[in-house]
Parts: C-alpha cells; sequence; structure tokens
C-alpha cells in the first residue's frame, strides 16, 4: 500500500475505531517498555497517526494509561469473581486459580502491564490495589469458613491478604517460566493453601527463639531511630503557593496545547507540500506522455512516407523494365521483319561513305541483334 492510499485509510477510520487502534499499540509498548519509557511519539508513530491526535483522544500518555490499565483490571477481575461464584469453597479456590492463571496465559501483556510499578496518574490502577480488590471478594468468604470453624472472622481480611498474594506471585512467577502447566500449577497451589486453612491453629504463636530475635531488632531500630535527627517540619503551603501551582499548571497545559497546534499545522503543511510534490509529478508524467506520444506518431508517418517512396520507386522500376522489354520487343520484330524481305540490289554506283549512310549503325545493329537475342533464350522470328 503506497503513502497515499494509507492516509485515505486513516482518514476512513473512524473516532471509535481510532481509539481502539490506540489502546492497543499503547497496551503492547507498555507491556514492553512500561509507562516511563513509552512516550506519546512512540505510540503516535507505531498507529501512524500525529502527536494531537493521541492528545484529541486522551488528554497525553498519562490518559491512555490509566485506560489501558483500567480495561486488565475489569477483565482479571471479572474472571475471579465469577470463579469465586462456586459453591464449595474447595471449588471457589481452584477455579479462581485457574482464571488467573488462564488471564496470565491469555493475557500476558496485560499481566506485565498490571504487575509493574504503576505510574501515579492511573489511579487505583497498581497491582497491589489489584490484589485488595480481589481479596475484598474472598475475605467474605473466609469470614463464613472461619466462623464455622471457631477461627476469629477478624483475621479473615489478613488471610485473604495472604492467600491472593501466594497465588499472584505465583502468577508472576509463571509469567516467564510457563512450567509445569496450567493445571498442575493450580493444582500445587489449591493444595498448599486449602491443606494450610484445613489445619489452621486458632491462636498461632511465635516460637520463643524468633520472639527474643524480634525483640532484639525491634531495640536495636529504636536506638538507631533516636540517634537520627528528626525530620524538617514541613510547611503547609501558602495560598501564593498555590496559585503559582495553578498558574505553573496552566501555563503547562497551555504549551501542550499550544505544541500540539503547531504540530498539527506542520503536519498540514508537510501534506500540502506532498500534494504539491505528487501533482507536479503527474503533469511531468503526463508531459512525458504527451512526448512519447508525438515521437510515436512521427515516427509512424515518417516509416509511412518511406514505405511509399520505396513502393513509388518499385512502380517506376517496373515501368522502366516494361518500357524496356517493350522496346527490346519492338526492336526484335523491326529486325525480324526487315531481314528477309531485303532484296540484293545491284550496285551501280559507288558506295556512299559510311558517314553519308545514317541507316548503317541501324543495320549492324540489326544484323547483331539476332544472335545476342538468342543467346540470352528470346530466339528469332
Amino acid at each position: 500500500m503506497n503513502p497515499v492510499s494509507e492516509s485515505r485509510s486513516r482518514r476512513r477510520m473512524s473516532g471509535k475505531e481510532r481509539r481502539e487502534q490506540l489502546i492497543a499499540v499503547s497496551r503492547a509498548l507498555f507491556a514492553e517498555k512500561g509507562f516511563d519509557g513509552t512516550s506519546v511519539e512512540e505510540i503516535a508513530a507505531h498507529a501512524q497517526v500525529s502527536k494531537p491526535v493521541v492528545y484529541e483522544h486522551f488528554g497525553g500518555k498519562e490518559g491512555i494509561y490509566a485506560v489501558v490499565v483500567d480495561r486488565e483490571m475489569q477483565r482479571l477481575l471479572t474472571m475471579i469473581t465469577e470463579a469465586l461464584s462456586a459453591s464449595h469453597p474447595l471449588a471457589k479456590l481452584e477455579r479462581a486459580a485457574l482464571a488467573l492463571l488462564h488471564y496470565i496465559e491469555e493475557s500476558s501483556e496485560g499481566f506485565r502491564i498490571l504487575v509493574r510499578d504503576s505510574h501515579a496518574a492511573s489511579g487505583t490502577g497498581t497491582f497491589a490495589s489489584l490484589i485488595s480488590e480481589i481479596a475484598s471478594q474472598v475475605e467474605d468468604m473466609l469470614a463464613d469458613e472461619f466462623a464455622n470453624r471457631g477461627y476469629d472472622p477478624k483475621l479473615a481480611p489478613m488471610y485473604a491478604q495472604m492467600l491472593v498474594g501466594m497465588v499472584a506471585l505465583t502468577g508472576q512467577w509463571w509469567l516467564d517460566v510457563r512450567a509445569p502447566g496450567r493445571e498442575e500449577v493450580a493444582a500445587n497451589l489449591v493444595n498448599l493453601a486449602w491443606n494450610g486453612l484445613t489445619g489452621l491453629n486458632p491462636s498461632p504463636r511465635l516460637s520463643p527463639a524468633s520472639r527474643r530475635a524480634e525483640a532484639q531488632s525491634a531495640q536495636a531500630a529504636q536506638t538507631a531511630q533516636r540517634a537520627q535527627p528528626l525530620p524538617p517540619v514541613v510547611r503547609p503551603a501558602t495560598d501564593k503557593e498555590l496559585r503559582e501551582r495553578e498558574k505553573a499548571r496552566e501555563r503547562e497545559v497551555k504549551e501542550q496545547e499550544k505544541y500540539a497546534r503547531e504540530q498539527e499545522k506542520q503536519r498540514l503543511r508537510e501534506q500540502r507540500e506532498r500534494e504539491k510534490a505528487r501533482e507536479k509529478e503527474r503533469k511531468e508524467q503526463e508531459k512525458l506522455v504527451r512526448e512519447q506520444e508525438k515521437a510515436r506518431e512521427r515516427e509512424l508517418r515518417e516509416r509511412e512516407k518511406a514505405r511509399e517512396r520505396e513502393a513509388r520507386e518499385l512502380e517506376k522500376a517496373r515501368e522502366r523494365e516494361v518500357r524496356e522489354q517493350e522496346r527490346l520487343r519492338a526492336r526484335e520484330a523491326r529486325a525480324a521483319g526487315r531481314t528477309p524481305s531485303r532484296p540484293q540490289q545491284p550496285q551501280l554506283h559507288q558506295p556512299q561513305p559510311p558517314q553519308a549512310q545514317p541507316e548503317q549503325p541501324r543495320s549492324a545493329v540489326a544484323a547483331h541483334t539476332p544472335v545476342r537475342i538468342q543467346d540470352e533464350g528470346y530466339g528469332s522470328g
């Protein structure tokens, strides 16, 4: 496809289609390079559009990143929520683990985006918030199970974070290794989690040795903290400083808008220049075609004239040959008609000198002509 047809195909794309294209391109770039490693220029270049188009649809890199993260979170949360709708707790755990591994397997780019350190502009688009969202659904299930088994239901949120974090971190590890298979990984995860929950101690305590080590560590930390200087007191921003910050943000927005307008103008200028160049090239090609057509017409006329000259020369040659043959036949006829009827007159007077006898050359020719004609194959009369 040439640049012209590509440009036309881009113009035919609707706003919704363009938005989905930019999301798909950005999703692949964010998965490969992360938020900080991806620029608006790269997104525009891969989508074959100008930077103002990206700003027009999403307002910048932060906007498109937030949309990508939100979509991935909603997709994964939907899969986990459906898995947790099973009736038996063991089935819930198994299906939730399978759902996460299935998402990792089918949407590796999306999972890579979620497990990266999310940018502040993404809001809730961090992996920790995703874990919390899933854990909030799991803790209700655990609270009911804890109450039925005599455990403290208040510990359910903490155990939910543990359980979901174990599955999520295992998924991060499996993202790259992909071995063993999905079902085997899920079975081992459920084995560890379910059997651990089954044999749960209602009142767990650390061993004495571990408690002593923890006390010593806490004491050392307190000593080190007292030795450090107090942090400076942070003064709240004044109204003037807040106004200055707001003005700075407004200036930044205006600069971005100005840059977008300049880029759009530059793109339009380049487009017009390309159109002028194509129009000039088209006219030059048309001129060349006309000149070639004229040259072919001149060549055809010259060939026609040459054929006519050759035909006329051939016709003249045939006419000359016909006249020559007629003269030869007439000469032969005259020579053949005079030779037998010539009488033998006696010579009564002196013969005329050769120069006074004009018929002598013709008689000599007539006398020799039959011999020549016979040699040429015509014969005599």
